[in-house]
């Protein structure tokens, strides 16, 4: 999305505001409290909102390892065939989100809303080893004459939603981080081998899940740079861990980390766009109420 910046928030009257529609029942998936929260930063709901995609997401390097030491740093380079299953994987997992948020910003669009809150992601097992992923939210409409040229989606609540434009702030898209990191067992993991004495930390493990984390949180700022962010809210950050094993170094073992960072990028609204070669997006965190 490129956000429109205008004097005023999406929210803002505008002379002649807009009421609900009209043409039907909405439901939402709001509390009281955050459609209170949203109602009085001048919006409406229009309607629940879901897109899901189910995908077959294969593994990286297939019978392949990725070499005798470790793809994530120390100088050593995976070998090109588990370098490209890798890319290809992550690619995958970015579509697939990326598609299901789109069905639920085209379900949004029919409703006439001009934005998605609350916005849910979740990815689940299916039929034959597939995966479903699946994006909902509820759709809002600006009671103002202004609007984004396209649907903002933002996974912040009501409440923190309301507080972002009071601040001067408004959404522009979700973005995404996903990395994929993978270290084969050697001397420097040696320490998980059942036995081994003493409380120490694995080093190898450690600059695994370091590296995988690293890499997700910059992909994350890039993905909010793409649609004009001037910040960025962090809203999820996961870390899964697997084992697997490598037949091509006899019976050892791999171990994949995947990060993936899940944030909403914000513009501030009624001033001008960063100047180019500006630093790094700010960071920053909306706790919600309880």
């Amino acid at each position: 999305m490129a956000p429109r910046r205008d004097t005023g928030p999406p929210g803002a009257a505008a002379g002649g505001a807009a009421g609900p529609r009209s043409d039907g029942t909405w439901d939402s998936a709001l509390s009281s409290e955050e459609f209170t929260a949203i109602s009085g930063a001048g919006f409406d709901p229009v309607g629940q909102v879901l897109g899901a995609a189910v995908f077959n997401i294969g593994s990286a390097g297939g019978w392949e390892c990725p070499g005798n030491w470790s793809v994530t740093g120390d100088g050593v380079v995976p070998s090109p065939r588990w370098a490209a299953s890798s890319s290809q994987v992550v690619r995958t997992m970015y579509r697939a989100r990326r598609l299901a948020l789109s069905r639920a910003v085209a379900e949004c669009g029919a409703l006439g809303g001009d934005g998605i809150v609350g916005v849910e992601l979740q990815v689940g097992g299916f039929s034959a080893g597939s995966m479903e992923f699946t994006a909902l939210g509820t759709a809002v409409r600006a009671r103002s004459r202004i609007r984004p040229r396209t649907p903002f989606t933002s996974h912040l609540g009501g409440q923190d939603f309301a507080k972002l434009l009071h601040a001067g702030w408004v959404p522009a898209q979700l973005a995404f981080g996903i990395a994929l990191a993978t270290r084969h067992d050697d001397w420097r993991t040696s320490l998980r081998i059942p036995g081994a004495t003493g409380n120490q930390e694995v080093d190898g493990y450690t600059q695994l899940i370091g590296h995988a984390r690293r890499d997700a949180r910059k992909q994350l700022v890039l993905d909010a740079a793409k649609h004009g962010g001037d910040g960025l809210v962090v809203d999820d950050m996961d870390l899964s861990v697997s084992e697997s094993e490598c037949p091509t170094y006899g019976s050892t073992r791999d171990l994949s980390a995947e990060a993936v960072f899940v944030g909403t990028s914000i513009v501030r609204f009624g001033r001008s766009a960063r100047p180019a070669g500006a630093g790094p997006l700010t960071i920053m965190r909306l706790e919600r109420e309880h």
